[in-house]
């Protein structure tokens, strides 16, 4: 039983993991959703001023 799960341990850790996209496209989809979020933001900057 330990063995096994020795040898699946070292199997995983020589193969690593892999990211379903490269990793520019979660940056660029981290930048996209931020500015998203900056203009909604924005959109509600007089909101208190206005009552």
């Amino acid at each position: 039983m330990h063995a096994a799960l020795i040898a699946a341990a070292e199997q995983a850790a020589e193969t690593g993991s892999t990211l379903p996209f490269p990793p520019v496209v979660f940056g660029i989809g981290a930048f996209a959703g931020l500015v998203a979020m900056l203009l909604v933001t924005y959109a509600f900057r007089s909101v208190g001023t206005r009552h």
